[in-house]
């Protein structure tokens, strides 16, 4: 273990190493990659034997995912500008795939649900989703898959609660302090 990998935190009685967080860093950089690549988008509506726009395709998984879900999350969850997936959205709904409704709790927000149409068309995808997962992870145990669902789950969960401004008011304060 190099003296860099040896760097340790110790944070609620855990000891986090630096060399292991690195790991997992590279691996999520990976997954990552592999999530966003307009190809894999494109190989995902093939399979599906679906006609979709590649640029459509990710909004729509997160309507069917996350809907109803108002515009502005919609972006942010996809890292886009909201006024591009408000236009986007608004193709989704020329295309009958998803349609505009008022929040029920603040009539100031407008949310994006799934049709039917478009909930037939992420079912095929969840189709097409499973059976390359399945290709990909056909020699895990049932154990296996389990533990990476249940640890994906808590990280996810994990940095999902993290603020993006988490320790920006610390390193400013530190500044303002010397």
């Amino acid at each position: 273990m190099t003296s860099s990998e040896n760097v340790q935190n110790t944070h609620d009685g855990q000891t986090l190493t630096s060399g292991r967080l690195r790991q997992l860093h590279e691996a999520v950089l990976d997954i990552v990659a592999v999530m966003n690549r307009p190809q894999r988008d494109a190989f995902m509506v093939r399979t599906a034997g679906i006609a979709l726009d590649r640029a459509l395709f990710p909004l729509l998984v997160l309507v069917g995912k996350f809907g109803p879900i108002g515009v502005v999350e919609l972006a942010d969850r996809n890292g886009r500008d909201h006024t591009t997936v408000s236009r986007q959205v608004g193709r989704l709904v020329e295309l009958g795939l998803v349609e505009r409704q008022v929040n029920e709790h603040d009539r100031r927000i407008r949310e994006v649900v799934l049709t039917d149409r478009g909930r037939a068309m992420t079912d095929r995808i969840d189709e097409a989703r499973e059976s390359l997962m399945r290709a990909a992870l056909g020699d895990w145990s049932d154990e296996e898959l389990g533990q990476l669902a249940t640890f994906m789950r808590r990280y996810a969960d994990a940095i999902l609660g993290i603020p993006d401004h988490h320790n920006a008011g610390d390193q400013q304060n530190r500044q303002f302090t010397r």
